[in-house]
């Protein structure tokens, strides 16, 4: 059966098709372009290649997977969708993880994927996939291109095109949009079509981006009243940030409103950006008194901000309170109770829901009754976090001691990436109380190890110097991350990766699977490297860090580096008893 006939187009044609199009998404605020090899992305190479001679940030990696993890991090550095650009074929299929995290954390993604044109599909031709199903149930919308090529878009058209794609990944949720843009051949410009395409970029510039106007936000409806009472104990629960980095003072500064009114203890993930905010009382142990055994009561109250935090125990003692519970969340209407507990749901962020109400209602000092509720938790807080400087250091290297001993020593004005697993539950269980107050982020909206060197490059690029804290297996998953060197280096961008050496997935032995047949083989897979030398074959430098007492002096050298690892060796079965030993204590030592 013959072939429908192609489109007429010029290489050229293809090319300007994709310069409009990224032109737009330049204007309308597109500051960072990820690039994969690709001959059928070729026109959105060259594209970008001529823009990023006009200010675009152009980044170039040979790994789908570690590119859009890359890209994700960016995105989530200043919540401004950077773009992905690939070729056809499985190299879509490859950005499906990220896009996963990007859906679930609410954090806007452009995936620009070339295509073939319909008239190839369903026929055998080369390269050619249903790649614009790949990621659709993670999206948050599909844009097609024109079926029969790019090139046959009118101007307006890709205007348009364009528009919709940067507005569809900002309107609340924010996530990820795909857009699917097919190409007929020839793909590949000439030199004096790129040269004179380059004169006139030359002689007019790209306008400048619009600006934050052009984000939206949910409109606010009236509320259902105040659901509490504000002289009766409560709690507040802040799960993980899901805003923007510029919210997080309003969100803060609207949470010690509340506070000073109400006296509720505030229980804070290591994700919420609230521990160690300056006037705000945070209860960080939680996780280590509210252990089995505990004694202390339901709350008859709940207040809590965003998704769960990731402790099982903090996730327990929610369900067992059965007061009134509101879940208040920044611009997201999703279903966010995992629990089911909650009997209210309020999307428009927290500076608006106090808003609503009148101001005399802030006025009145903290209840007595509220007052001992307060100290009752904080008691427990203090008398928690003595014992633990106590019993810590006498363990000498383990992991909850790294957690502790980091959070003090980095420094104030450095972020910080918490790999998933036993990394973000060590912070959140065992980081000191008088740290400082930094910037955490943990991708937890699906909670995978995929990506998760390249999305700290990606953070360290676009917010400023930046800590990792992972696993040796979450590390090894993204093994291509370390080809992010040079454009670390070229943007004067500074990463320090501190590596968990425990032979494997220290998780599980937190797991009742010990007995399990053949544990090591089927859940730890330790690995028989030797991830100096693992390092080294990527150009980086690093160090075995064999102290808790020489972490400050490591850390020192590190950050001498652009890129570079300290990799700290600890015993995941003698750690898994010591949490358990923790907890035994903890819970014994809150509820006297």
């Amino acid at each position: 059966m013959p072939l429908p006939p192609p489109h007429p187009c010029s290489a050229e044609a293809n090319l300007q098709a994709a310069l409009a199009l990224l032109l737009e998404l330049q204007r309308q605020g597109l500051r960072r372009l990820v690039l994969c090899p690709g001959s059928r992305s070729a026109p959105l190479a060259l594209a970008a290649g001529l823009l990023a001679e006009q200010g675009l940030e152009l980044f170039c990696g040979v790994d789908e997977r570690s590119a859009a993890f890359l890209a994700l991090g960016l995105s989530r550095g200043d919540g401004r969708p950077a773009a992905l650009v690939t070729t056809s074929g499985t190299a879509v299929a490859n950005l499906l993880p990220a896009v996963v995290e990007a859906d679930f954390g609410a954090i806007p993604l452009l995936v620009l994927s070339a295509d073939r044109p319909a008239r190839l599909k369903g026929c055998g031709a080369n390269q050619t996939v249903n790649q614009e199903s790949f990621l659709a149930s993670s999206c948050r919308c599909l844009l097609q291109g024109d079926s029969r090529g790019l090139a046959a878009m009118e101007l307006s058209d890709l205007r348009v095109f364009a528009q919709q794609a940067w507005a569809k990944a900002l309107l609340p949720p924010w996530g990820p949009v795909h857009c699917n843009l097919p190409f007929e051949e020839p793909l590949h410009a000439p030199a004096e079509s790129i040269s004179r395409l380059q004169s006139e970029l030359k002689a007019q510039p790209p306008e400048a981006a619009s600006g934050e106007d052009l984000i939206p936000s949910l409109a606010a409806g009236a509320g259902e009243g105040l659901p509490f009472d504000l002289d009766r104990p409560g709690v507040v629960i802040a799960g993980p940030w899901r805003g923007r980095a510029e919210d997080l003072p309003g969100f803060a500064a609207a949470l010690q409103r509340w506070q000073a009114r109400t006296g509720w203890p505030v229980l804070a993930d290591p994700l919420s950006g609230l521990r160690g905010w300056p006037g705000l009382s945070c209860v960080l142990s939680y996780d280590l008194f509210l252990a089995e055994g505990h004694q202390l009561p339901s709350a008859p109250q709940l207040l809590r901000l965003g998704p769960v935090p990731a402790s099982r125990r903090l996730q327990a003692w929610i369900q067992r309170s059965a007061g009134v519970q509101l879940l208040v969340s920044e611009q997201d209407p999703r279903n966010l109770d995992a629990l089911g507990t909650a009997s209210q749901h309020w999307p428009h962020g927290l500076e608006a829901w106090l808003a609503q109400h009148p101001a005399s209602r802030w006025d009145a000092p903290v209840a007595a009754g509220n007052q001992r509720w307060r100290d009752l938790w904080w008691a427990a807080e203090q008398q928690v976090q003595q014992r633990l400087d106590q019993l810590l250091p006498a363990q000498g290297l383990s992991e909850p001691g790294l957690a502790r001993n980091l959070s003090r020593v980095l420094p104030a004005d450095w972020g910080l990436m918490l790999a998933s697993s036993s990394p973000v539950r060590d912070w959140e269980s065992f980081s000191a109380p008088d740290a400082p107050c930094r910037s955490i982020d943990g991708f937890r909206g699906a909670s995978g190890i995929d990506g998760t060197l390249s999305l700290a490059a990606g953070l360290a690029i676009s917010r400023g110097p930046l800590v990792l804290l992972s696993g040796d297996l979450a590390l090894l998953h993204d093994a291509n991350g370390w080809l992010w060197l040079q454009q670390l280096r070229e943007r004067g961008a500074q990463l320090t990766v501190v590596m968990v050496d425990n032979g494997g997935g220290g998780i599980f032995e937190q797991l009742p699977i010990r007995p399990a047949l053949d544990f090591e083989r089927l859940f730890a897979m330790p690995q028989a490297m030797d991830h100096l030398r693992w390092a080294e074959g990527y150009g980086i430098p690093a160090q075995r860090v064999e102290s808790l007492e020489a972490l400050p002096q490591a850390m020192a050298w590190a950050h001498g580096q652009t890129l570079s690892l300290l990799v700290v060796q600890t015993d995941r079965q003698a750690d898994a008893q010591l949490r358990q030993s923790l907890r035994r204590t903890m819970v014994e030592l809150a509820t006297r």
